[in-house]
């Protein structure tokens, strides 16, 4: 564990702030822990001087992770320059990696082989998996493009960073002809059947050049059932959208412009051909697809998810078609939705079965229009982090004593997230 007895005044500030807000000595106790925790037990600083984070009890970063644990930190850049330092020094870190190994989902501060070294994949010493995962890609930029807006800084649109963007844009091109383009393969051994991928490590056929784009796994770093993971292709839609604004006001490159536009397109497009449950009276979306026909409903509580829609900015919350997927992801519809005596909500088929997240529960009191809802969301996350001053993984339905991952710094900064928008503090979209 890293830990850093930072201390910043517009930290402190916000606090102070939240505690006045909520008058809840608990909740406001709990907020203060969460907050400060990815700054003080999971950043270092590298050897360039940008900054490293780890995911919480695993000793390796991973782009989304990295991404989701610094955004409750990105109202604060205005006013705090060395905040803002600390978020360019991510972002430069996660480009870095991406440049390296764009399949890449984790990596070691350094070339020291930890991780999963025996994969059948092409693995590097810095690399810690290679798991190809949509949103690793996409929060990056994504990320890069909220801390422009939120602070007014574009020091991080380096020459590094766009030759980087551009390997992704590689990416993305040539899995919308997953099989017929791309080289990737993945397989582990020894390993629950969620941890590899079909077929000699290509994963399960899908229909191409429909306009969907390709994933081997999910947020959750389980494999897809059905190649064409709907919610990660609504982030990348979001993301070309903001790709396209910075080639035009930072680079100034209209091919890359373009491109990004083009890519946006085509998949919002395939999104609406592919992505809705046929033939339904109120429409909503699948969770996968493989272009042929065969679709998966559910959802899961790692973002993007189908609930987190408006939360990554692919629509608003008010959207009729995402008010429908919400009624049906918050339901016995979806398996992963569970109910006990105590606590219901979005769970994960990542972990055991009536296990529900705290990161689900942030996130659909993040996206709830009523106050009444998100009230009670904020409540339920107060009394179920078993007296630890916490949020976890997953916590049993009948007992929120029994949970997964004591340590998880992204449920500590989404429910940290969800604290500030709950007294009005947003992040600029």
């Amino acid at each position: 564990m890293i830990e850093n007895k930072l201390k910043y005044e517009s930290i402190e500030k916000i606090i102070t702030k939240v505690k006045e807000e909520l008058k809840d000595e608990k909740l406001g106790r709990l907020f203060e822990n969460c907050y400060r925790n990815t700054l003080t037990h999971t950043l270092q600083k590298t050897k360039e001087g940008n900054v490293f984070t780890i995911t919480g009890d695993i000793p390796a970063m991973w782009l989304r992770d990295s991404v989701c644990q610094f955004r409750p930190y990105i109202v604060l850049c205005k006013e705090d320059s060395e905040i803002a330092d600390l978020i360019e020094g991510l972002i430069k870190t996660q480009f870095h990696y991406i440049a390296i190994d764009p399949y890449a989902n984790a990596f070691n501060e350094e070339e020291n082989a930890n991780g999963h070294q025996t994969d059948k994949t092409q693995m590097k010493p810095i690399v810690w998996e290679r798991k190809y995962e949509i949103d690793s890609l996409c929060f990056p930029i994504q990320f890069s493009y909220l801390f422009w807006k939120n602070s007014g800084r574009t020091s991080h649109f380096t020459k590094e960073w766009k030759e980087a963007l551009q390997k992704v844009m590689d990416v993305f091109e040539t899995e919308q002809f997953h099989e017929t383009k791309s080289t990737y393969r993945f397989e582990r051994e020894n390993c629950p059947y969620t941890d590899t991928l079909s077929r000699n490590g290509k994963g399960a056929l899908v229909k191409e050049d429909i306009g969907l784009v390709w994933s081997g796994f999910r947020p959750s770093d389980d494999a897809c059932v059905y190649g064409y993971l709907i919610p990660s292709n609504m982030l990348l839609a979001v993301a070309m959208k903001y790709t396209a604004e910075i080639a035009e006001v930072i680079y100034q490159d209209e091919a890359l412009k373009a491109r990004a536009e083009k890519l946006e397109k085509s998949i919002r497009k395939a999104i609406d051909s592919y992505g809705l449950i046929p033939n339904m009276e109120n429409p909503y979306y699948a969770y996968e697809v493989d272009g042929f026909g065969q679709y998966l409903f559910m959802d899961d509580a790692n973002v993007p998810s189908l609930l987190s829609m408006p939360y990554f900015g692919y629509c608003k919350k008010e959207d009729e078609i995402y008010l429908n997927t919400r009624n049906a992801v918050l339901s016995q519809k979806n398996p992963y939705y569970y109910k006990g005596s105590l606590i219901e909500g979005l769970g994960s088929p990542h972990t055991p079965e009536d296990y529900v997240w705290h990161i689900g529960l942030a996130i659909q009191g993040l996206t709830a229009t009523g106050k009444e809802e998100k009230q009670k969301m904020l409540q339920l996350l107060r009394d179920t982090d078993a007296d630890t001053g916490f949020m976890h993984e997953g916590i049993y339905v009948e007992d929120p004593t029994q949970y997964t991952r004591p340590w998880f710094s992204w449920a500590n900064a989404v429910f940290s997230e969800f604290v500030l928008d709950f007294i009005g503090i947003k992040i600029e979209m």
